[in-house]
């Protein structure tokens, strides 16, 4: 009798799992219950600061009164987005420039990032390229409104450095045609050398064999970079653009709103959509008008980004995110 029962609960411990069972999200959770555990603090965290406050998201379609509430404000529906439509030039202008300096950051950011971390994996004294490499990171750590006091001794009018060696007083501040270059260069300055550690960890984990293979076969650095180091950053170039796609209409606030010292003469070359968010919210406290700008931004971001995931999981799924 106690052979039997022992068979039996043998034959159900080792019955085979269907094929549906198996995929069931509730088998998977009990199988991977100990990583579940690891991961679910992370997830608490990720829930309640990025997804319980996309509640308000109902401003945008609010007149919202901060007394009121969200279920005491008024509804207006579309309003708040024809009032952000309809302001042609001003819409026009902040969107144009929010996308001109996305591609510049991007693909300026991107090579220099690429050309910087090679550079530094290829350096001869490695002791002191890991000591220009933490130099290179210093600049990210420091908040742009230390930065605007920087940009402002070398460009002010009758005290900046550049003035003063040119012998020149051009008011920077009240023209914005410089703007263009002067932001490019801050923020190449700040990202530029973190952004190279990323693709630096990819450098370090290629197998040497593949560079030892290719000197016994006569290339010289440059081939071996453009046959070997290159094509191994792919995947990683791929990812960062991919998530940078989701932020096309996204700009970092503190470099056009405090850099620039938010100068209305330099509106046409250097207000976006976020410096102009800002702005609106400083003077004159339009929630809901603000909660649809934020709103149009996610969903441009989501949706760039959903169709250039799509497009290179056709051309290349392995480097594709989902």
């Amino acid at each position: 009798m106690a052979n039997t029962k022992a068979k039996k609960a043998e034959q159900v411990i080792n019955a085979p799992v269907s094929a549906k069972k198996k995929n069931s999200l509730w088998y998977n959770t009990k199988k991977n219950m100990p990583f579940v555990i690891f991961a679910l603090p992370a997830f608490l965290v990720l829930f309640f600061i990025m997804y319980v406050p996309m509640g308000g998201i109902i401003m945008a379609f609010q007149d919202f009164k901060p007394m009121q509430g969200f279920f005491g404000s008024r509804f207006v529906g579309l309003e708040n987005f024809k009032f952000l439509f309809t302001s042609k030039d001003v819409f026009y202008r902040m969107t144009r420039n929010t996308i001109m300096y996305y591609f510049i950051f991007t693909l300026l950011g991107t090579f220099l990032n690429i050309v910087l971390a090679i550079a530094l994996d290829q350096f001869v004294f490695k002791k002191v390229g890991r000591l220009m490499q933490t130099v290179m990171i210093v600049p990210i750590f420091i908040s742009y409104a230390a930065v605007q006091f920087i940009v402002y001794a070398f460009i002010a009018s009758d005290t900046g450095l550049i003035n003063k060696v040119l012998g020149t007083s051009t008011s920077f501040y009240a023209k914005p045609g410089y703007w263009i270059v002067i932001l490019t260069i801050v923020k190449i300055w700040n990202s530029v050398g973190y952004g190279s550690v990323l693709y630096m960890s990819v450098l370090a984990g290629i197998d040497t064999t593949y560079y030892e293979a290719a000197q016994i076969d006569g290339a010289n650095k440059w081939q071996q970079i453009w046959h070997i180091t290159l094509p191994s950053l792919v995947p990683m170039i791929t990812v960062m653009l991919l998530l940078s796609v989701g932020n096309i209409m996204r700009s970092d606030t503190g470099l056009f709103f405090q850099v620039t010292r938010d100068s209305g003469a330099l509106y046409d070359t250097t207000q976006v959509i976020d410096s102009y968010v800002l702005h609106a919210i400083i003077n004159s406290p339009e929630y809901g008008f603000t909660a649809a700008a934020s709103l149009f931004q996610s969903t441009v971001g989501l949706v760039m980004m959903l169709i250039a995931n799509a497009t290179v999981r056709k051309i290349s799924p392995e480097n594709s995110l989902f």
